[in-house]
């Protein structure tokens, strides 16, 4: 990708938030226009404009809007026909539309994390079968399905559908409240389910429409590892779910929790090339007390070399593992260096992983630019990029 001259890159536009604005907008980071009954963004957008408490966020407007509902508390409507197809816990329902139940019938009943295995696809019916009583799930199962869609269907820059939204807004709402009560047994696979999934989200789902709308490009902002801050909430959540205790359907996945857990090496620069190294400034007295990118540069290093094709979930994981500490300050810093390994990790697994690949798509180019625009002159870094002596 050619370089960015900085005169090229337009400032953005500070867009003031309106103080009494419909949630909808506050959500999408919109300037409401505070029209009565329904103000323009919302119209556009095509949800329910919910200025009242009482309208879900981001609940989509169609010609069916009459079957597609969410009832929570005491809501005073009537249950849905027995003919029709809905989950349902105590609290909560929610009628599956003929769209909802085709993207059920097409991809829920598959494994959407990594094709072909026959283990998760076991999983994945057995979560589809615990989405019927827990709507939380369901509502994710649905986003994440959606966005398996977009994947599938969309070019460079295709941002989220409106029923996305709704239902990743769904699944959040309901998912926080779950947690705020007692957890029993019998609910935890859904919620570590649930929890993968919202992660899952935040991974394909980036603000940007274009490279040069992206992080790094753009100006930073605490939203900029939403995706990490998720991940990090899921494995928060490894002790109250357990998913390896006896019975738990996610036993299937434990050689991929086994990868996740890996240790990385302790000292020195074995499996990584040396070019790396030195950009690194890694060497046999290296470790990961007395070099920030040690543990990065480690992680990336043990997924270059494969196939794309052996390249698995929790191979990948790993490298999410060493963003903490300094190296996260480093990266958040746009240090080159730093931002050279997110890029070859972003460039490997998003090659193997689609949700990945969803957020590689903007920000592998953007830090392309970035680098090439602020650090024209760092050599060692623009050998890995596109054109470059170790382009891979």
């Amino acid at each position: 990708m050619a370089p960015t001259c900085p005169s090229e890159v337009q400032e953005r536009k500070i867009l003031r938030r309106s103080r009494f604005g419909c949630r909808n907008c506050k959500l999408r980071k919109l300037k409401c226009d505070e029209g009565k009954p329904r103000c323009k963004r919302c119209s556009s957008f095509r949800v329910l404009c919910n200025f009242m408490p009482n309208v879900p966020d981001l609940q989509p407007v169609t010609d069916d809007s009459s079957s597609t509902f969410v009832v929570q508390g005491r809501a005073q409507l009537q249950p849905p026909l027995t003919s029709a197809v809905w989950t349902s816990d105590a609290s909560t329902f929610y009628q599956l539309d003929a769209k909802c139940q085709d993207f059920v019938t097409r991809y829920l009943g598959r494994s959407l994390i990594t094709p072909d295995d026959p283990n998760m696809i076991k999983v994945n019916r057995k979560l589809l079968i615990l989405a019927f009583t827990h709507p939380f799930l369901m509502h994710a199962s649905l986003a994440v399905a959606l966005a398996y869609d977009r994947h599938l269907n969309s070019s460079l820059g295709c941002r989220r559908t409106v029923e996305e939204c709704y239902h990743r807004s769904q699944s959040t709402t309901l998912f926080n409240r779950r947690l705020g009560e007692p957890i029993e047994t019998r609910d935890k696979d859904t919620i570590w389910g649930t929890a993968a999934a919202l992660v899952i989200l935040a991974f394909s789902a980036p603000d940007a429409r274009t490279p040069e709308e992206s992080w790094p490009l753009k100006s930073s902002d605490p939203s900029d590892f939403e995706w990490l801050r998720m991940s990090r909430g899921k494995m928060s959540l490894w002790s109250i779910a357990n998913p390896l205790r006896q019975g738990s359907l996610f036993r299937a996945m434990e050689s991929t929790f086994a990868e996740i857990h890996s240790p990385l090496p302790e000292k020195g620069i074995d499996g990584i090339m040396r070019p790396l190294a030195t950009l690194c400034h890694l060497k046999d007295s290296s470790t990961p007390g007395n070099n920030p990118y040690f543990n990065a540069a480690h992680a990336v290093s043990q997924i270059q070399d494969l196939l794309d094709s052996q390249v698995k979930v929790g191979q990948t994981e790993l490298f999410m593992r060493s963003l903490h500490g300094p190296f996260e300050s480093l990266l958040r810093g746009k240090d080159p260096v730093a931002l050279l390994l997110l890029y070859l990790w972003y460039r490997k697994a998003g090659r193997s992983i689609w949700w990945i690949e969803l957020r590689a798509r903007v920000e592998c180019p953007s830090i392309c630019s970035y680098l090439r625009l602020y650090h024209k002159g760092y050599a060692a870094v623009h050998a890995f990029l596109p054109g470059g002596s170790l382009a891979m």
